[in-house]
């Protein structure tokens, strides 16, 4: 294992311990923060069609952008695994119908049957969920790769043209710099229950 995968593998363990030992009072705090946030953005508040997450291993929690979505009349959408291409994420609409399932990791998704779905590229913001950030835009996911190849088609795009991403994390899992490399897919900026940091990148 080189130095730099033994740094990440570190850096995601140390974050996942952090936001694991928030208590459930201060992860509704942080939830609630964090749709103050998301509210203020020109970005969502110019889409119709958002993709989400359904919160795990101490996640800060979209749900309460979900329902405030809902209330505007905004189309959900969440990943789900793709049952053919490896390291991969579909999108199926969500509603208060949906039927959920867990993904081989224990994460809740929306049965395949369930309809419609939504390609990567038609979405108007997606919501995604990150281990570790930085000012500069630089996102740690959990290694997987799911967003980085779903969204590959995004890279050399000026920001603001097609679908926007946004990651979303707990004020706490802010670090001072992340190294970025070739595939890693630039977010315009990450949304915490404190404040919005636009990337610089």
């Amino acid at each position: 294992m080189n130095q730099a995968t033994d740094f990440k593998k570190n850096l995601r363990r140390q974050m996942r311990q952090k936001r694991r030992r928030l208590t459930a009072a201060e992860q509704r705090q942080h939830a609630h923060g964090l749709l103050s946030t998301i509210r203020q953005l020109t970005q969502f508040r110019r889409s119709r069609t958002i993709a989400l997450y359904l919160a795990s291993d101490g996640e800060i929690s979209p749900e309460q952008v979900i329902q405030y979505c809902r209330k505007l009349g905004k189309r959900c959408f969440l990943p789900v695994l793709h049952p053919i291409r490896h390291n991969r994420l579909w999108f199926i609409e969500y509603t208060r119908e949906t039927t959920l399932n867990a993904n081989i990791y224990g994460i809740k998704e929306p049965a395949l049957i369930q309809a419609p779905r939504r390609p990567a590229w038609a979405l108007d913001l997606v919501l995604l969920p990150l281990v570790a950030f930085d000012e500069e835009g630089g996102r740690l996911g959990m290694g997987g790769g799911y967003y980085d190849r779903t969204f590959a088609f995004k890279q050399g795009w000026r920001q603001g043209r097609g679908t926007r991403l946004i990651g979303l994390a707990h004020d706490l899992q802010k670090v001072d710099q992340l190294k970025t490399e070739s595939w890693d897919i630039p977010l315009e900026g990450v949304a915490t229950e404190e404040r919005f940091y636009r990337a610089a990148r």
